[in-house]
């Protein structure tokens, strides 16, 4: 299920991005403290097209997704598109979650938003992030790109991914 962030969800945020495997493959550092996991919910989390991705059985936040439009994405990408990213939790990678997630936010973005196309990008050391991709359509465009703008990672190479409106209705 994807909801907004909330301030109570500092602990839970916490437990899961203080994992040192969790953040750097996402581009961020992983966090020191409950207090920084809430300034990151209050700051970069408080935007209406961030979520988090949220247990249906508990309700417990175990990761985040969300698009970022043309003036906030990481890649050269049109005006009427967007570009996605999410990133979940070590104790449910291969589960299927964020690949549910992914789907739920595509179909948001298309057929709420009215994207033309979503792009993503994942780093090539992280295959993973690209199956999950592959697995909701997108396909690889053939663009390598360094994303100078991360905290971690901003040196390694990114392959980019893209999903039109029409492949996804096709």
């Amino acid at each position: 299920m994807l909801r907004p962030w909330r301030d109570s969800d500092a602990e839970a945020l916490y437990k899961y991005a203080s994992d040192p495997e969790v953040g750097p493959r996402a581009g961020w550092p992983p966090h020191k403290s409950v207090e920084v996991s809430r300034e990151i919910i209050q700051t970069l989390f408080a935007r209406d097209h961030i979520w988090a991705m949220v247990l249906k059985a508990t309700g417990e936040p175990i990761g985040c997704m969300g698009y970022f439009p043309h003036c906030e994405s990481n890649i050269d990408i049109g005006e009427n598109d967007a570009e996605a990213g999410y990133w979940v939790a070590r104790p449910y990678w291969n589960q299927g979650l964020c690949t549910e997630a992914l789907r739920a936010m595509i179909d948001y973005c298309f057929n709420v938003m009215g994207f033309d196309t979503i792009w993503s990008d994942y780093f090539v050391d992280n295959p993973a992030s690209g199956r999950v991709m592959e697995k909701c359509g997108f396909r690889d465009t053939g663009m390598i790109n360094r994303c100078s703008q991360l905290q971690v990672g901003s040196d390694r190479p990114v392959k980019v991914m893209k999903l039109s409106k029409q492949e996804y209705h096709e």
